[in-house]
């Protein structure tokens, strides 16, 4: 089955295509904060430094010869954690620090909680609802 974490559009890995044409390889990065935080942050790879307060989701393939890693706030992640998170794209004004933001598109999570067979590959259980 191969459960992943994270995961990309078509059009959002198009994007990813063109932006890394102009500005060499990629990285995506979701602070989880207030206004342009709560969007997915694409960068020039190497510009974002992650560290121990960062948790690493995956990799998307776009279709190019490396794939684009996928960072998230290891405090968003805690949150996050039991969902399956796509990045996608739709019209309208990029955060400002993000490279799509002249484009006149911007990135977005689409999120889905996990399956039960998902959570099993994961090595994970469903978390209780409830229950505290």
């Amino acid at each position: 089955m191969n459960a992943r974490r994270v995961d990309v559009s078509a059009e959002a890995a198009e994007m990813i295509r063109r932006l890394t044409a102009e500005h060499g390889p990629v990285m995506f990065h979701q602070s989880g904060g207030c206004c342009d935080g709560s969007s997915p942050m694409c960068y020039p790879k190497g510009d974002f430094w992650t560290s121990d307060a960062d948790a690493f989701l995956g990799t998307i393939d776009v279709g190019l010869d490396e794939p684009v890693e996928v960072w998230m706030s290891a405090s968003q992640f805690a949150y996050w954690r039991h969902t399956h998170l796509t990045i996608d794209i739709v019209p309208g004004r990029g955060a400002g620090f993000s490279l799509e933001g002249p484009t006149g598109f911007r990135f977005l999570i689409r999120s889905r909680l996990f399956t039960d067979d998902e959570y099993a590959e994961l090595g994970e259980t469903r978390p209780e609802v409830g229950v505290q």
